[in-house]
């Protein structure tokens, strides 16, 4: 049977990010991949509103319908935006006693939408993060769930990774790709720490990143890959996703799922 993932997580309506980009990585890891969406970001300078939450109803018909006529092998959650969905999110994931979560705690997107409101923080730390195998922050993102000023440098993300498995999860992966040097992520399961380095590709153009990363991530544990394992392909993925980013000049462009592959024929 083809492993089977699921994520929970916002549509990005121009195709960079959220949904879309875990759908794409999904596919291109070759499994086999489903979608439960929170929300809908559609931001334009046309229409007044950009973002527009799904009710806790729709939500729950989508992990049902999912879990019932498929069933999962690993779950991925992106944006959840309300501390509702999360708590709901929450009780359905333990309800379905699944064994493979990758939280990534969004935030903020790359285009500057606030993708989590912030009475929310307090739920995803206390409610979802305990549940997961692995959460994947970024460097803001790592500061705000432990109310810390910013993370400037490898040793302070591996503090913030000691304090953030305090919290729950099985490991923590805090990624450095807004460190001024090479684009470090650092991995820590309780025990150890483990550095995932690659260059610094000069671009802007890497919206969808997190999620791709994240999905691949979750791709690969589906598969039966370890964590470990599967974080370094996660890493070489995206690396390749954001190398060869697509642009549109129109701002920033998106990360190209296809890119790993492509390179690999």
């Amino acid at each position: 049977m083809i492993p089977r993932a699921l994520t929970i997580a916002g549509s990005a309506s121009q195709g960079s990010a959220g949904i879309q980009a875990d759908l794409k990585t999904f596919q291109e890891r070759d499994v086999y991949g489903m979608s439960a969406i929170t929300a809908i970001v559609a931001n334009n300078s046309i229409t007044e509103q950009g973002i527009f939450t799904h009710p806790l109803e729709s939500i729950e018909a989508q992990v049902y319908a999912s879990l019932e006529h498929v069933g999962v092998d690993a779950v991925k959650t992106g944006m959840l935006f309300t501390m509702e969905i999360i708590k709901r999110v929450t009780a359905m994931l333990k309800e379905a006693e699944v064994e493979k979560l990758v939280v990534d705690p969004v935030m903020i997107g790359k285009m500057g939408s606030q993708l989590l409101r912030d009475e929310a923080i307090e739920s995803m730390r206390e409610d979802l993060i305990p549940l997961a195998t692995i959460i994947t922050p970024n460097l803001m993102e790592a500061s705000r769930i432990l109310e810390l000023d910013d993370i400037l440098t490898v040793d302070g993300m591996k503090w913030a990774a000691e304090q953030l498995h305090k919290l729950g999860p099985s490991y923590v992966l805090v990624k450095g790709g807004a460190l001024e040097e090479d684009a470090v992520d650092v991995l820590y399961d309780g025990e150890t720490f483990t550095e995932f380095k690659a260059d610094r590709i000069d671009t802007i153009h890497t919206s969808g990143a997190g999620c791709t990363y994240a999905a691949a991530i979750t791709a690969e544990l589906a598969k039966g890959k370890s964590v470990e394992e599967s974080v370094a392909i996660g890493k070489d993925f995206v690396t390749a996703a954001i190398k060869h980013a697509v642009s549109f000049e129109r701002g920033i462009g998106s990360t190209y799922q296809a890119a790993y592959r492509k390179n690999k024929e």
